[in-house]
């Protein structure tokens, strides 16, 4: 009896201890973002995942405006890309974040094209480039065969989309090709492909040469005879072409993965046209997407909780679902490769042509014209102008470059302290 009791009382006493100890509590932190519905929905899908497999950290998702004080974790996309650099001292680079951590991170690792506007002057990277993409051609093979025309030979050269926008037109589609994202497309990454430039070596924009003025004049006339449909400036088309309306789309890579998931839809990927009589082309495409920022001035534990979300999103098979449920560029080459070896043949199509575009020779542009508001809005402008047959090519690339000239100097002050020279392009090997 007296042993029970003594048991009793030693195993009251544990107890009464235990409930008095502190119990550990996750650190929590905020994670800011300006995402419509769908893709916050994929992105909370991402955050819930890190959440249960963390006991230490916590995330907590929350649409807030990017001019907001930034939270530990803070999502830029190409919108507002920017706005971001504009104000880098508000945001801890990223490979300081890591370091201090001591989190394993290399930022070599990333391609050059990755790094691009979110790496500093040595290649550390001061943010993540988390969901990339590059532009490409989608097809309507039902559309292709409708037409008589081979559904597994894709035009290479815009000469080629000519004569299959006029097929397909003849076979009674009313928009055999659209686009999204025009000044991306046809202003940033159509010079680029074409070694054509974005800006002189003393940072004057010179997106008016001949390649330049030849294509926007080409998809004049295209959209003069309904080769070509205009939507919108951003990817209204990318809803026309998923609909059926329209037999081929240029814009992003990472819409793959929407159009795979179309009922009965069977679109082939093809890489961007090129001309085809342009000495040294094609070169390699531009990557934009959304990249991860962490803010000044947080707690150590709020930092050291940054660091394990982005060890999290860099572990290759993150990186693979990543492209499967988003479309986006595996940040790294052992994420590359284990794409290749885990995604399905359709998945996989998509990402080696994006890859393939990316990977070719040239020098880097890091000034974007989509990338700079005033740049862009004034672009749009004057394309929209030659859509409506109220201004010839060359005009309006002229007075576009004259315009943005004009803006340009204060623009990229707000955007990385006036460093015009900076956004010179760089020629040579990537």
């Amino acid at each position: 009896m007296q042993q029970n009791r003594i048991s009793s009382l030693v195993a009251g006493l544990f107890l009464s201890l235990a409930m008095t100890l502190p119990v550990h509590a996750a650190t929590e932190i905020d994670f800011h973002h300006q995402l419509d519905r769908a893709r916050g929905e994929k992105l909370a899908g991402l955050v819930e995942s890190f959440n249960k497999q963390s006991k230490d950290y916590k995330i907590n998702l929350v649409q807030q405006s990017s001019d907001a004080m930034p939270a530990v974790l803070n999502l830029a996309t190409p919108a507002n890309v920017a706005e971001f650099s504009t104000s880098r001292a508000r945001f801890r680079p990223l490979f300081k974040v890591m370091a201090d951590a001591k989190e394993k991170f290399d930022s070599k690792q990333f391609s050059p094209e990755l790094r691009v506007r979110v790496a500093d002057a040595k290649g550390n990277l001061i943010a993540l480039p988390l969901a990339m993409s590059t532009p490409v051609l989608y097809y309507n093979k039902a559309a292709f065969k409708k037409a008589g025309l081979d559904p597994n030979k894709p035009p290479k050269t815009w000469w080629e989309v000519q004569t299959v926008a006029g097929k397909l037109f003849d076979s009674g589609m009313r928009c055999p090709y659209t686009s999204s994202w025009q000044s991306w497309v046809h202003i940033d990454n159509t010079a680029v492909l074409n070694g054509g430039d974005l800006a002189t070596a003393k940072g004057q924009l010179a997106f008016n040469g001949l390649v330049q003025v030849k294509h926007i004049a080409l998809l004049a006339s295209w959209h003069k005879s309904s080769y070509f449909q205009y939507f919108g400036r951003r990817d209204e088309a990318d809803r026309h072409f998923a609909a059926g309306e329209c037999g081929m789309l240029t814009s992003s890579s990472a819409l793959a993965a929407s159009l795979r998931d179309v009922p009965g839809m069977d679109v082939g990927v093809a890489p961007l046209p090129y001309y085809d009589d342009v000495y040294g082309a094609p070169q390699h495409t531009l990557a934009d997407g959304a990249s991860l920022w962490i803010g000044e001035g947080k707690k150590p534990a709020e930092y050291k909780a940054a660091a394990s979300f982005v060890q999290f999103l860099l572990a290759p098979e993150m990186q693979v679902e990543l492209t499967r449920m988003g479309g986006y560029l595996p940040m790294t080459p052992v994420a590359r490769a284990v794409a290749s070896s885990k995604l399905l043949a359709g998945d996989l199509a998509g990402l080696q042509v994006a890859y393939s575009q990316l990977k070719k020779e040239g020098a880097t542009h890091p000034l974007r014209v989509s990338q700079i508001e005033p740049l862009r809005i004034i672009v749009d402008e004057e394309l929209e102008a030659v859509w409506a047959d109220k201004k010839p090519a060359k005009e309006a690339l002229d007075t576009a470059v004259a315009r943005g000239n004009f803006v340009l100097p204060e623009a990229l002050k707000r955007v990385n302290g006036g460093c015009c020279g900076d956004e010179a392009p760089r020629k040579g090997k990537r």
